[in-house]
């Protein structure tokens, strides 16, 4: 997936000898969390929105040098990565470098999730069923395999979370019942986290809690 026509020019960028001024009237006027700072042209890294309580008017850009975050991609990082690079760096806005360091442009956050969203993954029909299982005991293969034993199709999938050896995966299922797909993960030592369709098993188990209580009851 091509993203480069997404670059961006309307973002300025500030050289180190500049004084924060202007950089304080770019961050008050638009919602942006960074902007790209360069020397001689070279880009050297980035002032952050979060740093603007610190900013002086009359001081230089350079006087920040030792607090600018240092991240960015290239024309040629893949899209996916970019998205990547985004959300680790708490990012909306990301410099684009060309092979000797010269900032070329930005991507701005909003137009690459407009691209993600326009993939089959989001357009076309089916559902959303999250996943969870040991690090060491998850498998695509097998994942594919569950939902296209079952006679559903799988859109994508991918990892949405990972903490204390758990991970959580989201699927796109090309079907709007997703029951048995969900037990046959069961059977799998799958957890359940997220299903948007009916799902008997928590039904049953809704219907067996209620009865239990009934009967504690009496």
């Amino acid at each position: 997936m091509q993203i480069q026509d997404k670059i961006i020019n309307t973002v300025p960028v500030f050289e180190v000898s500049e004084t924060l001024k202007d950089v304080i009237t770019f961050f008050e006027e638009t919602t942006f969390s960074h902007v790209g700072v360069t020397e001689n042209g070279t880009y050297v890294g980035l002032l952050s929105e979060n740093d603007l309580a610190c900013f002086e008017p009359e001081k230089k850009v350079d006087d920040f040098r030792f607090e600018m975050e240092d991240f960015f991609v290239t024309k040629e990082t893949a899209w996916l990565d970019v998205l990547e690079m985004f959300s680790r760096n708490e990012a909306n806005v990301l410099p684009v470098l060309d092979e000797d360091r010269l900032i070329i442009g930005y991507y701005d956050l909003e137009d690459i999730v407009d691209v993600f969203i326009d993939t089959p993954f989001f357009r076309e029909p089916g559902a959303i069923l999250v996943v969870s299982i040991g690090i060491k005991d998850y498998s695509f293969s097998e994942i594919a395999q569950i939902v296209e034993g079952n006679n559903a199709r799988l859109l994508g999938a991918f990892i949405t979370d990972s903490q204390n050896d758990i991970v959580e995966i989201t699927l796109k299922v090309g079907t709007q019942s997703l029951n048995e797909v969900a037990q046959t993960f069961r059977r799998y030592n799958y957890t359940i986290v997220f299903g948007n369709s009916d799902d008997q098993f928590l039904e049953d188990l809704k219907q067996r809690s209620d009865y239990l209580e009934k009967y504690l009851n009496v």
